[in-house]
């Protein structure tokens, strides 16, 4: 696998690094000091949470890096026919990564390393982390798992007290290595490194502008839009930068950056994507999107970052939260909880394994079968399968077996066998289907394509019925905070009816989890989730008339203007509220 390694130096000599003055006191949109001490009483209620700026100093001698390492090149082999490998045809939605940061530890490197493992499954198609040692950014990144990409002499090549990490999941194509985060970037103050989990509906816009005013883009990630921004942000210190770039990004952000002396987290205001704070028994402070990384390397799940926070980490002053803007009610992604997230982790502020529990007691309840075995599809759909059994008393066995040792690509064997993929991935237990009544539990379906094949195997296997649960309700449109999902008229759910479906996936019954008995769940933390994808309602409508789809053409490594990368655009969403279509905004942003 192909990895890099860079180094950005922070010259103290250079001509145009400037002293900041220690006396001065620094504000962003209001005028009001305001500092906050780790945990006050009001930061253990987001609802409380107060929207004024710390106001702080910050450490003189900020210099300037030359190198910009964001320029490596890799290119996947296949062959010139494209026969050679093909893709498996997982048809689930995907998360577009997973970030980790760790400040205060002299083995970051390591420690990172490993949460990047326990990450794993939210990006499996690059990895990087960026340390710092003696006012040095170091780099390593490249393409595919963890394990690939670094073994012990590149983490040899980290060393330093403070590092981040990032993993990436991009759709079929080549994964540039260019585009693999985290992204190290040289400005005139010196250099910061930023991993980034989400996305941004208005980055058309924000690079159109940026290029008119002479920015260069290394990349075609809607990251390096942020780093931009900073870089030409005038704000004192350095973290006010930081506030002032965000405030300007609209849709879905949960971000580390690294500085020579600084780690930040920030969280957009409506809190899309997941991240948490811990702390290692040394005082390390951990940053992740989810605490199963916490617990991997034995830190203790303090909080949440909450929606439109900045934490700053150093030496001098610890923690010190801001408040990035007015934020309004959160609006977390659902899909968390039924999908993404591994189930021994706590996701806002809920344990995951539970949520999909209940999952699966709701559709016992709400939509029961006569059936003589409950099994999953795994590995997703297992928790929700044990809590329909438990509901449905029935027993739970394991019907589908999941091979863990296949890629995204593989080499397909010259004569066609139907369902290969689906095949190479799951196998069905004969001896736990055949003349059973199944009910079959999955997390979701998309387009459903890969839901018939899962039905064609267990019938072939000898399965008298086969009842589908699916403990989510229909997916109606794409996302557009961090998801990759088809565009809304890929989308089975969005063409037909439950009924239409079932008889497509080829099953004798098929039953989604109500919406309506999601909600009431969610008790009175309904109202903090978003449902954009079962509702078509979106809490940040894309500005633009055409948005990024997460992990396509425009993330996968095409270089050049805005305009000659349209392949990653489609059409922006409907307004289901009025069905009136949105209006074109690809306006200029003020920056």
């Amino acid at each position: 696998m192909a990895a890099t390694s860079n180094v950005s130096p922070l010259s103290s000599s250079s001509p145009l690094s400037k002293p900041i003055s220690k006396n001065h006191s620094f504000s962003l949109n209001t005028p009001q000091k305001t500092t906050f001490p780790l945990f006050p009483k009001t930061l253990q209620n987001p609802s409380l949470f107060p929207c004024n700026h710390v106001c702080h100093t910050q450490k003189p001698q900020f210099t300037v890096s030359s190198k910009n390492p964001i320029s490596d090149f890799f290119s996947a082999s296949r062959k010139e026919d494209g026969s050679a490998f093909i893709d498996d045809g997982d048809d689930k939605p995907r998360e577009e990564c997973g970030v980790v940061g760790i400040f205060g530890d002299p083995e970051a490197s390591r420690l990172c390393y490993l949460a990047l493992h326990a990450l794993q499954h939210r990006g499996q198609e690059g990895a990087g982390i960026v340390a710092v040692n003696n006012d040095v950014l170091q780099s390593i990144t490249g393409v595919g798992l963890v394990s690939e990409v670094f073994n012990e002499s590149k983490l040899d090549q980290l060393p330093g007290e403070m590092a981040i990490g990032h993993v990436r999941y991009s759709t079929a194509g080549s994964s540039m290595l260019k585009n693999v985060q985290p992204f190290v970037a040289g400005y005139r103050f010196g250099s910061i490194g930023v991993g980034h989990n989400g996305n941004l509906v208005n980055y058309r816009a924000l690079r159109a502008m940026l290029e008119e005013n002479g920015s260069i883009f290394n990349t075609s990630s809607d990251t390096e839009v942020v780093l931009h921004l900073i870089a030409i942000s005038k704000a004192r210190p350095f973290f006010l930068r930081i506030v002032e770039a965000c405030e300007k990004l609209e849709g879905a952000y949960s971000m580390v950056f690294v500085t020579e002396d600084k780690l930040v987290a920030v969280r957009d205001p409506h809190g899309f994507r997941p991240l948490v704070m811990g702390r290692r028994s040394n005082g390390a402070v951990v940053f992740a999107s989810e605490t199963c990384a916490l617990d991997l390397i034995e830190a203790t799940y303090e909080r949440e970052v909450y929606p439109g926070e900045v934490l700053v980490v150093d030496k001098k002053d610890g923690v010190q939260s801001v408040c990035l803007m007015p934020h309004p009610e959160p609006k977390q992604c659902i899909f968390e909880h039924i999908y993404f997230a591994l189930p021994n982790s706590v996701v806002f502020g809920r344990s995951v394994y539970e949520s999909r529990h209940v999952f699966g007691e709701i559709l016992a309840t709400e939509a029961p079968v006569d059936c003589d075995v409950v099994i999953a599809v795994p590995d997703s759909g297992v928790v929700a399968a044990i809590g329909y059994a438990a509901k449905a008393g029935v027993p739970f066995q394991q019907g589908l077996i999941r091979s863990h040792y296949v890629g995204r690509t593989f080499i397909e064997p010259s004569q066609k066998i139907r369902d290969f993929g689906v095949k190479l991935k799951l196998s069905p237990v004969r001896g736990v289907l055949e003349g059973k009544r199944v009910v079959v539990v999955d997390d979701s379906i998309v387009r459903g394509t890969t839901s018939s094949k899962i039905v064609r195997l267990i019938k072939e296997a000898g399965a008298k019925e086969v009842h589908m649960r699916i403990a989510s309700p229909p997916i109606i449109a794409s996302c557009y905070y961090g998801v990759d999902t088809p565009s809304s008229e890929e989308l089975i759910s969005n063409r037909m009816s439950v009924e239409e479906i079932r008889e497509f996936i080829g099953c004798d019954s098929l039953a989604f989890l109500p919406f309506d008995s999601l909600k009431k769940m969610l008790s009175s933390d309904s109202p903090k989730f978003c449902y954009a994808c079962f509702s078509g309602k979106y809490p940040v409508m894309p500005r633009e008339v055409k948005v990024k789809r997460v992990g396509d053409f425009l993330d996968d490594g095409l270089n050049g203007p805005v305009d000659s990368i349209d392949g990653g655009w489609i059409q922006g969403p409907r307004n289901l509220d009025t069905e009136k279509e949105i209006d074109p905004l690809y306006q200029k942003t003020k920056i």
